[in-house]
C-alpha cells in the first residue's frame, strides 16, 4: 500500500475541502440507472459472472482518478492519495441471512482480478464470520450488491466518520426497460473531496468502460 501526501495549501479543492471538513461536514450520494445490456450479454456469452465483471469495471473506474482514491491519516492530520484502492465484496449466506466481507485486491489485468475475486468469494462461503478488518485495509472501498431489488434511490448515513473518504458503491437488480437492461447504481463520496460533477462522472465512466469491456 503506497500513497502520496496532498499539500492542503495547494490542493486544487482547498476551499471546498476546508468548508466541508470544518463548516458543513457531509457526504454526497447519487443514484442512477445505467444500461448494462451489453455487459449482461458479454457475461452470458463468455460464461463469466456478471457480478465480478461489474466489480472489475467499477474498480477500474474508481482507480482512474485521484479524487476517488483519497484518504485521511488522522494521527498525522494528513490528506493522502493512495496509488490504488481495492474493492470490499460482500458474500451473502442464505442459511443465516448474513454477510461476510471479502477483501479482493484490484488488478488492472482482468483475468487475474477475475480469478482472485472468484477464489476469495468461494473462500468466504465457508465461514459465517463478518470479517471486518478495516485497520489492515485502509485503502479499500465498499462495493455491495443488492440483487433482490431494483430500487430507485438509496441513502447511507455516516454521521461519525466525516473524514472517511473511501467511496461507497451499491447496485441493485437489473431489469428490462424499453428492451434494454438497466441497473440502479448508487455512489457515495465525501463532499470534502468530491462534488456533484465528480459523483456524476463515475456513472459516465462506468458506461464508457462497459462499452469498452464488452468490445463495442
Amino acid at each position: 500500500m503506497n500513497y502520496k501526501v496532498i499539500d492542503k495549501e495547494t490542493y486544487y479543492r482547498k476551499g471546498v475541502f476546508r468548508h466541508f471538513t470544518e463548516d458543513c461536514t457531509c457526504s454526497t450520494s447519487m443514484t442512477a440507472r445505467i444500461d448494462v445490456t451489453d455487459l449482461v450479454r458479454y457475461s452470458k456469452m463468455t460464461e463469466t459472472k456478471f457480478y465480478i465483471n461489474f466489480l472489475y469495471i467499477m474498480s477500474k473506474v474508481l482507480n482512474s482518478r485521484e479524487d476517488y482514491r483519497m484518504g485521511y491519516l488522522r494521527e498525522k492530520d494528513e490528506l493522502i492519495c493512495y496509488d490504488v484502492i481495492n474493492p470490499i465484496q460482500y458474500i451473502f449466506h442464505k442459511d443465516t441471512e448474513t454477510f461476510t466481507l471479502v477483501y479482493t485486491e484490484y488488478d488492472e489485468d482482468y483475468e487475474k482480478f477475475y480469478a482472485a475475486a472468484l477464489r476469495d468469494a468461494e473462500e468466504a462461503k465457508k465461514t459465517r464470520e463478518y470479517g471486518f478488518d478495516i485497520m489492515n485495509h485502509p485503502n479499500w472501498f465498499d462495493a455491495s450488491c443488492i440483487p433482490w431489488l431494483s430500487y430507485d434511490s438509496m441513502h447511507l448515513e455516516l454521521p461519525d466518520v466525516h473524514m472517511f473518504f473511501a467511496p461507497v458503491v451499491n447496485w441493485g437488480q437489473y431489469k428490462e426497460e424499453n428492451s434494454r437492461l438497466v441497473m440502479p447504481v448508487t455512489v457515495r463520496l465525501n463532499h470534502a473531496i468530491a462534488d456533484g460533477y465528480l459523483v456524476a462522472n463515475v456513472f459516465r465512466l462506468l458506461e464508457q468502460e462497459i462499452q469498452l469491456f464488452a468490445g463495442l
